[in-house]
């Protein structure tokens, strides 16, 4: 499996902001980091701007 590269960058989030993202990702069990991941990615998916996923080949095991 290929390894995802991330990139780091600083966002300036306000206080109010920052404590119902920090709380929500405790009502989740993710970390705010991951959160803030799971909320852009979803945001880019909504958006339908997400790249398109490279079709994998398809292991052809169809037992019959």
């Amino acid at each position: 499996m290929a390894e995802k590269s991330t990139k780091s960058f600083i966002l300036r989030v306000d206080t109010e902001t920052m404590n119902a993202i920090e709380a929500w990702a405790a009502d989740e069990f993710r970390s705010t980091n991951g959160q803030l991941q799971w909320i852009i990615t979803e945001a880019l998916r909504k958006a339908k701007r997400l790249p398109k996923k490279k079709n994998l080949p398809q292991n052809n095991t169809d037992h019959k």
